[in-house]
C-alpha cells in the first residue's frame, strides 16, 4: 500500500464522530483541554470576560441541582489567582444547532445560585456587534451573572493568531495548539463557517429589487442582521491571514445602541437598496467600505485616502498612481478638491494612467483627497458557493485588500532642512559683515555677495581705482580722513 493513502495520527481525531451529541461533547472536550493546556490560548480567551491570569481548570459535564431538574452544563472554567477566584458555565453547540434561551437562563439561575461569574455559549451563530448576544434571555437574570458569547470562527481565528503570530512559548503547548486547528478547520468537527443570509434572505431582496421594502417590514431586520454578521466573519478571517485584529467599524452610538445600526442599514435597504458597512485594518489607510447594491447586482469596496498637501495638482495624481501600480485598471478613481460642492472628477485607472490630467478639472484648485473604488458582481444566492451573495462579498473584500489596500501609504511632509552657512572670504572687521542672520531672506542672501565685491580694496595698478576709492571713501572712516589729508594740486 503506498504511503499516501495512510492518515496520520492526530490528537483530535475526526473520525468516529456519530450524530451531534458526539460532534458537541467532542468538541467540547477539545476545546476546554487545550484552554487548559497552552495557557497564552486559555488567557486571550477569558481575560476579556474578566478573569485573572491564574491556572485555568476546564471540567465538561458538571452536575447540578435546579429545584427538581439535574442538569448537566456541556463544561465549567474557573480560573484561581491569589484570593481571587472566577468561575463560568459553558454551554456548546455545533452545526446549525441554535442556544435554546430556557436552557440558557436556567444554567444563568445555577450560576446565581453558586456564586460563579459568567455563562460562556459556543456555537456557530455570529453577533452582529461584537459584546452582543446572539439569544434573547430575561434581563432581570442578568443582574448578578454576565452572559457572553464565543462563535466557532472567532475561537479558531484567536487560535491561529496566537500559534502563527503572536506565538506559543512552549514547542509541545504550540503543537497541541495546531491539532485543535486541525480539528476544527475539518468540516465533521461542527465548528462550521458562516454559510447562510437567513430565511428571510429571499424575500428581502426581491422587495429591495422591486422597490417595494417597508422599514417596517418584519424579514429586514434578520438580513440586517445577517449581514453585519458576515463582516464580523470575514473580518475574522482576513485577520487570521494578517495576523491583526481586524474589526468591523462601528460608532461609539452604534456600539451603545446595536439597534441605531440596524435602523440605519433598514433604511438604507429601503430607500437605495444598499447594505453598506465598513471594516478597520490595523495601519490601513482608512476603513475598508463595502456596498452591496442589491438592486444593480454589485459590489464595491472603497477607501478615501487624503491626497498631498504640497505640489502641483498633476504631482499629487502622480503621487496616487505610483502607488496602484498592482491595481486592476477597471479600478475607479475620484478626485476631490478643496472647498468643493458635490462630486468631483472620477476616472478609470486604464485612462488616469495615460493622462493623469483627467483628474483635474481646475488646476488652480487644491486637491483634497481621493476615493479608490473597486466593483464586481454580487451574487444573489443565500448559502454558500457560485453566484452567492457571501462568497461574492468575502471576494470582493479579500481581492480589494490584496491588489490595492495594502500597498496604500499616507502622505506625510518632508521634514524641514537646514540652511547651509555660505563660505566667508577674507575680510577686514571694518567692512560689512556678510554672516547670514536668521532675519536675512532669499533676496538678501543673494545681495550679500555684491556687498564684498564692493567692499573689497583695488589691488595697485588698477585703472578702476578711483571708482573703488570713492565707494572706500564713503563707507569708512579711514577713507574719510585720508582724503581730507591729500594736498590740493597746484594751480
Amino acid at each position: 500500500m503506498a504511503e499516501e493513502s495512510w492518515h496520520q495520527a492526530r490528537l483530535i481525531p475526526t473520525s468516529g464522530i456519530n450524530g451531534a451529541d458526539e460532534q458537541e461533547r467532542r468538541a467540547t472536550s477539545a476545546l476546554l483541554a487545550v484552554m487548559s493546556s497552552v495557557r497564552e490560548f486559555g488567557r486571550v480567551l477569558t481575560q476579556p470576560l474578566g478573569a485573572p491570569a491564574g491556572q485555568l481548570e476546564t471540567y465538561i459535564e458538571v452536575p447540578f441541582q435546579l429545584g427538581e431538574r439535574r442538569l448537566y452544563p456541556d463544561g465549567l472554567l474557573r480560573a484561581r489567582r491569589g484570593q481571587k477566584e472566577w468561575t463560568a458555565l459553558v454551554e456548546v453547540k455545533t452545526g446549525v444547532n441554535a442556544l435554546d434561551a430556557e436552557q440558557l437562563e436556567a444554567y444563568l439561575d445555577i450560576a446565581r445560585e453558586q456564586a460563579f461569574d459568567a455563562v460562556v455559549t459556543i456555537s456557530n451563530e455570529i453577533p452582529a456587534i461584537a459584546g452582543m448576544h446572539p439569544t434573547k434571555v430575561d434581563k432581570r437574570k442578568l443582574k448578578r451573572v454576565a452572559l457572553h458569547h464565543w462563535s466557532w470562527s472567532m475561537i479558531l481565528a484567536e487560535a491561529v493568531l496566537q500559534k502563527e503570530h503572536r506565538g506559543v512559548a512552549d514547542p509541545d503547548q504550540a503543537w497541541i495548539l495546531g491539532e485543535l486547528i486541525r480539528y476544527l478547520e475539518h468540516p465533521r468537527s461542527g465548528a462550521l463557517q458562516f454559510d447562510d443570509m437567513g430565511p428571510s434572505w429571499v424575500a428581502t431582496r426581491e422587495a429591495v429589487a422591486s422597490g417595494t421594502l417597508r422599514p417596517g417590514d418584519k424579514c429586514a431586520p434578520e438580513v440586517a442582521g445577517r449581514f453585519d454578521a458576515l463582516l464580523r466573519y470575514v473580518s475574522l478571517q482576513l485577520g487570521r491571514k494578517l495576523g491583526e485584529d481586524v474589526t468591523p467599524a462601528l460608532s461609539r452610538k452604534e456600539l451603545a445602541d446595536p439597534m441605531l445600526r440596524s435602523q440605519a442599514l433598514i433604511q438604507s435597504m429601503s430607500t437605495q437598496g444598499t447594505l453598506q458597512g465598513a471594516i478597520n485594518i490595523p495601519n490601513a489607510v482608512g476603513p475598508l467600505v463595502v456596498t452591496a447594491d442589491l438592486r444593480a447586482g454589485t459590489v464595491t469596496c472603497h477607501v478615501d485616502i487624503a491626497a498631498p498637501r504640497d505640489g502641483r495638482a498633476t504631482t499629487r495624481v502622480n503621487w496616487l498612481l505610483r502607488q496602484l501600480r498592482h491595481a486592476p485598471d477597471a479600478t475607479r478613481i475620484e478626485a476631490s478638491v478643496m472647498h468643493g460642492r458635490g462630486a468631483g472628477t472620477a476616472e478609470l485607472l486604464r485612462a488616469v494612467r495615460d493622462q493623469p490630467v483627467l483628474l483635474i478639472e481646475d488646476p488652480k484648485k487644491e486637491l483634497r483627497s481621493f476615493r479608490v473604488a473597486l466593483g464586481s458582481a454580487l451574487g444573489s444566492k443565500r448559502g454558500r458557493g457560485r453566484g452567492s451573495f457571501i462568497d461574492s462579498v468575502e471576494n470582493a473584500i479579500d481581492a480589494f485588500y490584496g491588489d490595492i489596500l495594502q500597498d496604500l501609504r499616507a502622505w506625510t511632509a518632508a521634514p524641514p532642512r537646514l540652511r547651509e552657512n555660505p563660505e566667508q572670504p577674507d575680510e577686514r572687521a571694518a567692512l560689512t559683515s556678510t554672516a547670514l542672520s536668521s532675519q536675512d531672506g532669499a533676496d538678501t542672501e543673494q545681495l550679500q555677495p555684491e556687498a564684498v565685491d564692493l567692499a573689497e580694496p583695488t589691488p595697485e595698478g588698477s585703472h578702476d581705482g578711483p571708482a573703488d576709492s570713492t565707494i572706500l571713501d564713503q563707507r569708512t572712516p579711514a577713507g574719510l580722513a585720508s582724503r581730507s589729508a591729500e594736498p590740493e594740486p597746484s594751480s
